[in-house]
């Protein structure tokens, strides 16, 4: 008991010192999840938009492999990206195994999916609601997709948000394909995993307080955007 009690002390002296070893690793982990849910949200928006509107040949197998993507293994994930990524791997030769890009590659594949998925559910329902007035407006269902966009900006916000709590719990694939090599490509699941393993509980559970923070952060932030969109449709 006395053990864990030190650890707490440890891990609340680490967060209010801005201790430097865990400074870089919640920047690292930062910058990594920013950047996938970034890109993620680059592909993953005008993809859902495009599924909810768009009818075409072999859509209905493209939506069961966006909802398949959703709840795959991010292990898998991590084995698949490292395969390609390794030298005897077709982008190999460009050596981005156990970097950052690695992380960022992995997270994106997990994330996109839901993001995808999450706005073509916001833009059909949208779609349902005001299919008729905008098409007695003149509007095509291409036409439409700006309008409809606009008006569920605060759902799809989120659903980016959804998209970056994945992204920072994500331990599995940036294990692998990052190696959690310490000032390179350490972000705060893997060195929590790594410190526990060790039993320095100090830092592993100032890290653990900053991503239970994010994530608390995150969800306060998704509620205030309900809360908001809630009050506007009022």
């Amino acid at each position: 008991m006395t053990e864990i009690a030190d650890a707490f002390w440890i891990a609340l002296r680490l967060i209010g010192t801005l201790d430097s070893q865990l400074a870089e690793i919640v920047g690292l982990s930062l910058t990594v999840s920013l950047s996938a849910v970034l890109l993620s949200a680059v592909i993953g928006l005008p993809l859902g938009a495009a599924l909810a509107m768009l009818r075409f040949p072999g859509r209905k197998i493209v939506l069961v492999g966006v909802n398949a993507l959703m709840g795959l293994p991010p292990v898998v994930v991590g084995l698949m990206v490292y395969l390609m990524l390794s030298r005897s791997g077709p982008l190999g030769v460009f050596g981005l195994l156990y970097t950052p890009t690695a992380m960022i590659i992995a997270q994106v594949l997990l994330v996109t999916p839901i993001i995808a998925a999450l706005t073509r559910q916001v833009i059909e329902d949208l779609w349902r609601e005001y299919a008729e007035q905008l098409t007695s407006l003149g509007a095509s269902p291409v036409r439409a997709i700006p309008t409809l966009v606009m008006d569920g900006r605060f759902s799809l916000l989120t659903a980016v948000l959804a998209g970056f709590g994945r992204a920072t719990a994500e331990v599995g694939a940036v294990m692998i394909v990052g190696g959690n090599i310490d000032h390179v490509t350490r972000v705060m699941t893997t060195a929590i995993a790594l410190e526990v393993s060790k039993g320095d509980l100090g830092l592993a559970l100032g890290l653990g307080m900053v991503l239970l923070g994010l994530s608390v952060a995150i969800g306060a932030v998704a509620q205030l955007v309900k809360d908001r969109r809630e009050r506007r449709a009022w």
